[in-house]
């Protein structure tokens, strides 16, 4: 069975949905060259009025693709570096994604937001390292987090056809992950459904993106202690499968969520707050993430350290089962 690679799985869904879709077409900085690869390949099949240099004005070509979305397109932007984002907040989170609402559903604005690179990048610091997806799934807008090759795939084709405006994060730690695929089955992957990435009965853990491979290795470890750890990978920040996770912790009872952004008013904090409304815990739940106001720092052992992983992870299981009477 052939791998396939998280990267190579976004190129592939764009050029698919390119290919099924005249109406699809991609924009951004350095994209006809594939500075990041993203778009590999794009130019020299759909040429120059699908896939668009912009200049280096992120407000600009981000209210070109809601003007271009209004007139009937999908517009796809790559942004290389998650905190252009930020530049563009008002035209995302005020512009693009009021016209539906404000208009009484008469206007679409199906842009998708793309950001292959989330996240810390190795040394990259400050301004280059944020991973802000807690802020767009805060003002309502449908904001996606893969974990692997394939989801990314399904993913970006839901996000493409959905009609309305969709931010997609691929976290630079998860760009390398390969996985052998039958590529016959890649499909859609619908928006607002989590996934079981490992069964488990002691303890729920809650993680997006490449956090999930961290995850995953802290439940291998821990099972050699006897102890059983779920994955829950929600897939969607926003919005959230509220149900799928509720059924994940009635099996275990407990939970820990672990998230790459800052602490205060973060995903990690949204997930605890609807286990306290909701679930039945046996134990108080715990989240691993950036601390408050956390900014990535250049050297790469600082960054290390202000990041979550897994040695944070395993001490918050093991905290979790200690208390409320389990161990």
């Amino acid at each position: 069975m052939p791998k396939l690679s998280y990267l190579k799985a976004l190129n592939r869904a764009l050029g698919d949905e390119m290919a099924a879709d005249s109406d699809v077409f991609v924009l951004g900085e350095d994209i006809r060259v594939a500075a990041s690869n993203l778009t590999a390949g794009l130019f020299d099949r759909f040429g120059p009025e699908r896939v668009l240099d912009t200049p280096l004005s992120e407000q600009a070509f981000t209210n070109f693709a809601t003007g271009a979305a209004l007139a009937g397109m999908r517009p796809v932007i790559e942004f290389q570096i998650p905190s252009l984002l930020f530049l563009v907040f008002e035209q995302i989170a005020n512009q693009a994604h009021k016209f539906s609402l404000m208009t009484g559903g008469q206007c679409k604005v199906p842009v998708t937001y793309v950001v292959p690179g989330s996240g810390s990048r190795t040394g990259w610091a400050g301004q280059h390292s944020d991973h802000p997806y807690s802020l767009f799934a805060h003002v309502g807008v449908k904001t996606v987090v893969p974990a692997t090759p394939a989801d990314a795939y399904g993913l970006l084709l839901s996000a493409i056809r959905d009609d309305d405006p969709v931010v997609v994060f691929a976290p630079s730690g998860a760009l390398g992950v390969r996985e052998d695929v039958d590529f016959s089955t890649l499909a859609p992957v619908p928006l607002g459904v989590g996934r079981i990435a490992r069964s488990g009965s002691d303890v729920t853990v809650v993680a997006l993106g490449h956090l999930v491979q961290d995850a995953l290795a802290v439940a291998d470890e821990l099972a050699g202690e006897g102890v059983s750890v779920e994955v829950f990978d929600p897939r969607t920040v926003y919005p959230l499968d509220v149900e799928g996770l509720a059924a994940s912790v009635a099996r275990t009872r407990r939970l820990v969520v672990i998230d790459d952004s800052n602490r205060t008013s973060g995903f990690g904090a949204e997930v605890l707050a609807v286990a306290a409304e909701r679930f039945d815990l046996a134990a108080p739940p715990r989240r691993v993430t950036r601390p408050d106001g956390a900014v990535l720092p250049f050297a790469l052992a600082l960054d290390r350290a202000v990041q979550p992983g897994r040695d944070q992870l395993l001490a918050a299981v093991r905290g979790v089962l200690t208390s409320g009477g389990h161990r």
